[in-house]
């Protein structure tokens, strides 16, 4: 008796090869979508994992923790690039920043963390089953935080095909790469700056479209990518390519801490960390708890909508035209950070203050750089904007301007009558000079 006979030929050998398969593996599941089998990781019990630095115990770097907090609520501002010295606490403030993010509702045993009531951020899979009219299993899941790693392959990002299970079982079984795995969660560049040409095209894509295509022998699928992006950075190290630079939506510059006292309680809660996690976190989780509740209802005030004046939104699009900012991305991003910071603060309507809080940290990296500048991108917006709404500034820039054409009219008079003087001089009697004195020579005047 021979394989075939026990398992027959075509679909159903396939089918029964794939569980026979999955009965040495565990931790995954597969599932068939169409002619392709979709291997899922299974959700399951798994072994407890150390806690996150505490977010709120991290001293100082106010503008970072702002810039992540808004990108929680307002996902769709497009990310943050953080760059700075090392051992400025960047890509601890991205892990903890997890912790803050609600649970998601998910399809239980599903790869791509799809939503089971938005067919737009549903995977393969899920969406056909929703179109068929199947009730979808739902489950809560942490939200996911993708770390890419800097020699990953395009494969691992994107997916690929399983080509041993296709040669010897005649089976299209697709593997779900980082940016599945990624959806509806962050994706976290460190070192970013080092990462390859080819593999931050590949990034760029996805998350400029929110949806990630594989073309792999003869096979094309196409799931959601929708994720925040996150980047970090030495700066010493080289320097990101403007193509880059323009997709995050914001952009900090870390520093390491002068202050003694912060500096002095970063390390002793960081020694805390090191010794007792557990206990650590245990005694940050009522601030914690009160600042990821503090998110949710920023993202529902959001929802309800937010107020802000046409004046204000001219404003912006003043600055970036003045500052030369390239496309309209800067203008988008300006307007939804704002907007997200006054839901943070719990308020309704944007003022001139919110909108001085965010320019600088979503416009500064847009900027063209001199290196022979000595005023650097971020201090260029601030300055920009104080002399365009400041009263004291402009009252300031009209009284100089007010004396410089006074000035001006001063020097074209006095030249003026220092030209007719000279020409009047010339046509004087010379006969009161000394001997030898030096008369000059006349220069012809048009009559």
């Amino acid at each position: 008796m021979n394989t075939q006979q026990v398992f027959g030929t075509g679909a159903g050998r396939q089918v029964v090869q794939l569980k026979m398969r999955a009965a040495f593996l565990p931790h995954a599941s597969v599932r068939r979508i169409g002619a392709v089998y979709v291997r899922a990781s299974a959700t399951g019990t798994q072994s407890a994992k150390k806690p996150s630095f505490p977010f709120v115990k991290i001293a100082g770097q106010e503008e970072m923790k702002l810039a992540l907090c808004l990108n929680i609520v307002d996902p769709n501002i497009g990310g943050v690039l953080i760059m700075g010295d090392r051992g400025t606490a960047k890509s601890v403030a991205v892990r903890a920043m997890v912790d803050l993010l609600p649970e998601l509702d998910v399809v239980e045993n599903d790869p791509f963390n799809s939503d089971p009531y938005d067919p737009k951020l549903m995977g393969p899979d899920a969406l056909m089953r929703y179109r068929n009219g199947e009730k979808l299993p739902v489950g809560k899941a942490k939200t996911p935080l993708v770390e890419l790693p800097l020699g990953a392959t395009e494969d691992r990002i994107c997916g690929t095909i399983d080509i041993e299970k296709a040669l010897t079982e005649g089976v299209k079984a697709y593997e779900p790469g980082l940016l599945a795995k990624a959806n509806r969660g962050i994706l976290y560049v460190d070192e970013v700056n080092l990462l390859d040409d080819g593999l931050v095209d590949v990034v760029l894509d996805s998350s400029a479209s929110g949806v990630n295509t594989v073309e792999r022998e003869g096979i094309s699928i196409v799931h959601p990518a929708k994720f925040i992006m996150i980047g970090s950075g030495n700066p010493a190290e080289g320097e990101l390519r403007p193509q880059l630079l323009d997709r995050f939506g914001m952009s900090v510059q870390v520093a390491t801490l002068q202050d003694t006292a912060l500096r002095t309680q970063m390390v002793l809660d960081r020694l805390a960390y090191d010794t007792d996690p557990d206990a650590l976190y245990a005694e940050a989780k009522p601030v914690q708890d009160a600042l990821r509740q503090k998110l949710v209802d920023a993202r529902k005030r959001l929802k309800a909508g937010i107020r802000m004046s046409e004046e204000l939104q001219v404003l912006i699009s003043d600055i970036c035209s003045r500052l030369d900012v390239d496309g309209l991305r800067g203008d988008i991003v300006v307007n939804r950070a704002a907007k997200a910071l006054v839901a943070y603060e719990g308020r309704k309507e944007v003022t001139v203050a919110d909108v001085e809080k965010v320019v600088s940290l979503c416009l500064n990296h847009r900027l063209r750089k001199d290196p022979l500048d000595p005023i650097d991108s971020g201090t260029k917006v601030k300055i920009l904007f104080k002399r365009l709404t400041d009263p004291e500034v402009q009252k300031r820039e009209e009284e100089a301007k007010r004396k410089r054409e006074e000035a001006e009219k001063k020097a074209a008079e006095a030249k003026a009558s220092g030209a007719s003087g000279a020409a009047a001089a010339q046509g004087q009697n010379r006969d009161g000079k000394k001997a030898g004195a030096w008369g000059g020579i006349g220069l012809p005047t048009r009559r």
